[in-house]
């Protein structure tokens, strides 16, 4: 593993034990998604898995709609894995690098990833790996609560190792997906409000 790609698991380590007390308000957010569930599209059924699942505080919401479905719940960063299992949710919790671990063929009818995508350092080959994973007709969910220049520029005001780490714009989705196999079914960008969905 690259020195940088190191360096930012172990940000992301040292969040962990606070994260619920000092990052996003989970009830917040379990709110704004509730508000926004006509727009996710998950059903009952659904192998989904969430790509960056943090200390699991969305987990427990996306595996409700997919029961009798599974949740596979990844994240790269050891700490949070381990926050997140202690939940004792009915999830799948791995320690898993979308960008080099096995993801499988044809799993998966959803992949989920909030608040995540500015963090892979190669979208494209992500992309491509997620476009393996879905089965025909899956749908890939990338969403922020927020917009997505706001977004950029708070991780930019971080500093190392995530100043950089930026969601792109939404023009330059149409093309992303298209050359990992995958289409663009709705993007709402708002002032609060970043939503992609794309499907294989």
């Amino acid at each position: 593993m690259s020195d940088s790609r190191e360096a930012r698991r172990a940000f992301f380590d040292g969040l962990a034990a606070t994260w619920d007390t000092v990052g996003p308000s989970p009830t917040a957010t379990l709110a704004r998604l509730t508000a926004l569930r006509p727009l996710i599209p998950l059903k009952a059924g659904d192998a989904l898995l969430e790509v960056g699942c943090g200390t699991g505080a969305v987990t427990g919401w996306l595996g409700d709609p997919v029961r009798p479905g599974r949740v596979t719940a990844v994240d790269f960063a050891p700490a949070m894995i381990a926050v997140a299992r202690a939940r004792g949710l009915a999830a799948d919790f791995e320690c898993c690098d979308v960008l080099t671990d096995d993801l499988g063929v044809e799993r998966y009818d959803v992949i989920f990833c909030m608040h995540v995508v500015p963090h892979l350092p190669d979208l494209p080959a992500a992309l491509a790996r997620f476009a393996r994973a879905l089965r025909p007709g899956g749908r890939l969910i990338v969403l922020h609560l927020d917009h997505w220049e706001r977004i950029n520029r708070f991780h930019d005001s971080l500093g190392p190792p995530v100043a950089g780490d930026h969601l792109p714009p939404p023009n330059a989705w149409p093309g992303l997906l298209r050359a990992a196999g995958l289409a663009l079914g709705m993007l709402e960008d708002r002032t609060d409000l970043f939503l992609l969905t794309a499907r294989r």
